[in-house]
């Protein structure tokens, strides 16, 4: 075999042994004093809140009781291919999203505040540096399909 062949064999068997290392969720997930976890200072999370500029998206807005918006996100969140919800509340949501090639596991987290019509939204890689902009791209077609309804 040639000296690149073997290099791109060791890439592939190491992304597939990452991909099998996705693990559990990491600590510190859910809603903490009305608000959620911070991003990490790395390009691969969005989030409404406590987040940096280049990770700062809008949060999602609705009209309607606080149970209805809850169950319309469940509903899009249930069309996403490779995407389960792992946690449900009277005001959370907390899925999972594998991508297709590697099963790379991303954690998507949805708080309803009470007090307000809008759901604050984070999506996080669980492991990795950079996303090639996934999470916020996926945040946005849930955005989309979450108004539409």
């Amino acid at each position: 075999m040639r000296r690149g062949g073997n290099r791109r064999l060791l890439l592939v068997g190491g992304l597939m042994l990452l991909a099998g290392c996705a693990g559990e969720a990491p600590a510190g997930l859910g809603v903490h004093g009305e608000r959620l976890a911070a991003c990490p200072q790395r390009p691969n999370c969005v989030a409404s809140q406590d987040a940096g500029p280049d990770q700062k998206v809008a949060p999602l807005t609705y009209r309607g009781s606080r149970p209805a918006a809850l169950e319309r996100l469940a509903r899009v969140l249930n069309t996403l291919p490779r995407t389960r919800i792992v946690e449900r509340s009277e005001d959370y949501l907390l899925a999972e999203a594998r991508s297709a090639l590697f099963g790379f596991v991303d954690d998507l987290e949805f708080y309803f505040p009470a007090d307000r019509p809008q759901v604050e939204v984070r999506s996080a890689a669980r492991s990795g540096y950079y996303d090639f902009g996934v999470n916020h791209r996926r945040i946005e077609r849930i955005r989309q399909a979450f108004t539409a309804r």
